[in-house]
C-alpha cells in the first residue's frame, strides 16, 4: 500500500472508531466518510462493506485475545486461564454496541470478513476449554461453539444499561456453568 493510501486508511480507521464507539456497529458509514472528510466512494474503496471496516476496528483486538489465548494454554491452572481469557473477551467485545450480533451472524457466513477473525477467537477459546476439560475442571458437554455462545451472551447482556449493573453476577453465573464444582472450589480459595 503507498505510503498516502496507507495514511488515509489510518485516518478513516481513526474516525470509524469514534463514529462506532459513538453509534454501534450499525454507524452511518455516510457519517464515516463525512467526518474522515472523505467521500463515501474512498471509504468503500478501502473498505467495500461494513463487515471489513468493523474486521478492521476489531482485528486487533482479536489477535491479542488469540495470542493471550495462546499465553494461557501453558499457564498452571486451566480453569483460572479459561475465565480470564473469559472476561477479557467479554470486555473486548464490549467496546462496541451491537458488535456482538455482527459476530454471531459472521460466524454463520463464511464469506463474511469477520468471519476468520471470529473463527480465530473461537477456535483460542476452544483450546483453552479442551484443556481445562482435560483436567477435570470444565463440563465435558460443552465446545468450543457453546463457549462463543455463552461470551456473545455475556457481551450482549452488558451491552443492555438495564443489566450492565449485575454484569460481574452474570459472568460468575456463566463462569459456573462452564467449570466443575471442583474448579469453581479451586476458584474460590484463590481468590
Amino acid at each position: 500500500m503507498r505510503s498516502d493510501a496507507k495514511k488515509n486508511y489510518d485516518h478513516i480507521l481513526q474516525v470509524a472508531h469514534i463514529v462506532v464507539t459513538e453509534q454501534g456497529a450499525d454507524a452511518s458509514l455516510r457519517d464515516i466518510a463525512r467526518r474522515a472528510d472523505i467521500g463515501l466512494g474512498t471509504l468503500y474503496r478501502h473498505f467495500p462493506t461494513r463487515e471489513a471496516l468493523l474486521d478492521a476496528l476489531l482485528r486487533s483486538g482479536f489477535d491479542e485475545l488469540t495470542t493471550k489465548a495462546q499465553e494461557l494454554e501453558t499457564a498452571s491452572s486451566s480453569d483460572a486461564a479459561l475465565l480470564s481469557w473469559l472476561r477479557e473477551v467479554v470486555t473486548g467485545t464490549g467496546v462496541y454496541q451491537g458488535i456482538v450480533t455482527v459476530m454471531v451472524a459472521a460466524m454463520e457466513d463464511t464469506e463474511s470478513a469477520l468471519h476468520a477473525s471470529c473463527a480465530a477467537l473461537r477456535a483460542a477459546g476452544a483450546r483453552l476449554l479442551v484443556r481445562a476439560q482435560a483436567e477435570g475442571l470444565a463440563h465435558a458437554d460443552i465446545d468450543g461453539d457453546d463457549l462463543f455462545s455463552l461470551i456473545a451472551a455475556l457481551a450482549w447482556l452488558s451491552d443492555q444499561p438495564a443489566s450492565a449493573p449485575r454484569a460481574e453476577h452474570h459472568f460468575n453465573i456463566i463462569a459456573s456453568s462452564i467449570l466443575t464444582s471442583r474448579a469453581s472450589g479451586n476458584l474460590r480459595t484463590q481468590l
